[in-house]
């Protein structure tokens, strides 16, 4: 009998993944697709129409329990306080997956504690992706959360695709829309300041449209004068551009022996997933939990030692390199057997909730 869950969202990459590979055998979980917000074509499911009271009494009879992943970043704990409280009175169990213990497009961490303040109390299950994350909930909320691996984020074509050959050593650093963890500028400077001592070396940074033009509403303009200086002064490879569609982004991580990850805080990412699925190395700041999601070379997030560590790392992958090292990598076949275990793990979550809610409402 299959289980149906209203996950928030169900389009995302790593909950499509939640599910056993294609011809990997039946799955005993239905993920309700997601109601277009009609909000945002670049992403139809958010803002989340599913995270909201008129929508659970409206769709209670359409699934078991719902599962919240991404997508509560601009409501209220008083509002998310009432889709618990919805939830309860439909007795449909709430599972909830900790990705983020601190938002990466927050200036600040109160708005996100207090959403968490109220998931985390709500929450039939809670599930998060290392031991530290899970260590830190335990500290501040008092619950005990599976740790779950996050699953494969390239497709199967990309996962089993050989690297290029070339000769060149490239370092990627992508600001992306400059969200709020973020701080490139000072280490863009730190590395056009060392690669030349790094024979084959070369950096590459990509910005969004929207920092990079006038007129644009994120538009940095101290930000966009000083990469366009660099790139002029040939310093830089600069490439701006709107967002990557995925093979985009996955022929770019190709193409990168190191990828930077220019954050200042943060605790997961897909981004690192993606990476080890390409065989690119990933220097991460050592916030958060990105060292234990899957292997990396980290650097300091903040204070005096930011941009010299990050030098440091990146001059370790180069030494591997011109050593013959290669980063490590995801094989295809144990990204599979890791899927299908995730999706066992989940349906039997699921199960267990159901079956402690039914024995309350009994």
């Amino acid at each position: 009998m299959s289980i149906v869950v209203a996950s928030i969202p169900s389009g995302h990459v790593y909950v499509r993944h939640l599910s056993p590979s294609a011809g990997s055998g039946g799955d005993t979980v239905v993920r309700l697709p997601d109601p277009p917000s009609g909000a945002s074509p670049d992403s139809p499911w958010w803002p989340p129409r599913m995270l909201t009271t008129d929508w659970i009494a409206e769709h209670a009879a359409d699934f078991d329990l719902m599962h919240i992943h991404f997508g509560f970043d601009a409501l209220s704990p008083d509002h998310l306080r009432d889709v618990a409280a919805a939830l309860r009175r439909h007795a449909k169990p709430l599972v909830l997956t900790v990705h983020d213990l601190r938002n990466p497009h927050h200036d600040a961490a109160a708005t996100h504690d207090s959403q968490l303040d109220v998931l985390m109390a709500s929450a039939d299950a809670i599930v998060t992706l290392t031991p530290g994350a899970a260590s830190v909930i335990r500290t501040r909320w008092g619950r005990d959360a599976i740790v779950l691996p996050h699953p494969h984020v390239v497709p199967d074509e990309w996962l089993g695709r050989p690297r290029p050959e070339r000769d060149g050593f490239v370092v990627g650093l992508h600001a992306k829309s400059l969200r709020a963890n973020m701080d490139p500028l000072p280490l863009v400077d730190a590395l056009t300041a060392a690669l030349p001592d790094m024979p084959g070396a070369r950096l590459r940074v990509d910005a969004h449209t929207d920092v990079m033009t006038a007129g644009f509403p994120r538009h940095d303009i101290e930000f966009a004068d000083h990469l366009n200086d660099l790139a002029n002064h040939h310093l830089i490879e600069l490439r701006v551009h709107d967002f990557f569609s995925d093979d985009e982004l996955w022929n770019y991580l190709h193409d990168l022996d190191v990828s930077v990850l220019p954050y200042q805080f943060g605790t997961h990412s897909g981004w690192l997933e993606a990476c080890h699925d390409l065989g690119t190395w990933v220097a991460a700041p050592d916030c958060g939990f990105y060292a234990e999601q899957r292997p990396c070379l980290t650097y300091a997030a903040t204070g005096p030692e930011r941009a010299s560590s990050l030098v440091e790392a990146v001059r370790t992958a180069h030494t591997r390199w011109l050593a013959g090292e290669v980063a490590p990598r995801a094989d295809l076949a144990d990204r599979h057997t890791e899927r299908t275990s995730l999706a066992r793990s989940h349906t039997e979550l699921y199960a267990e909730v159901l079956e402690r809610r039914l024995a309350c409402t009994s």
